[in-house]
């Protein structure tokens, strides 16, 4: 390989892999989702100290159970929603190519009916 073809090479993966190296795994940038559930879950399984923590305890397991039908509420809720909309034939994207195709078709046609029995081809006269 050439030296100017080397250099060259060289300058453009440069970039790339400073690139890569500034990145950080989507798995270490973005908290998990289990986190939260494990850190709610955890007073509950904890031993019991005195009352007012017992009762504490308590509250926050009866806001948890709250929180998880209110969630299998919700999905299943989802799911029926979507078992009853109804998807488009065709998307909007689609809906204008077939309006531009149409057009473009009514243009050809009237281009060609406009243009009558002519045979001959007219040429510019300059």
């Amino acid at each position: 390989m050439r030296l100017g073809s080397m250099l060259l090479l060289l300058m453009l993966c440069l970039p790339a892999r400073l690139m890569a190296e500034e990145t950080t795994p989507p798995q270490l940038a973005q908290p998990s989702a289990a986190a939260p559930v494990a850190s709610v879950a955890e007073p509950v399984a904890q031993p019991v100290a005195s009352a007012p923590d017992n009762e504490e305890l308590q509250r926050q397991a009866a806001q948890l159970q709250r929180a998880r039908q209110e969630n299998q509420r919700l999905k299943l809720q989802l799911k029926e929603a979507q078992a009853n909309s109804t998807t488009p034939l065709i998307s909007e994207e689609q809906t204008w190519f077939v309006v531009g195709a149409a057009a473009a078709l009514l243009g050809v046609l009237a281009g060609a009916l406009l243009r009558g029995g002519r045979g001959t081809r007219r040429e510019w006269l300059n």
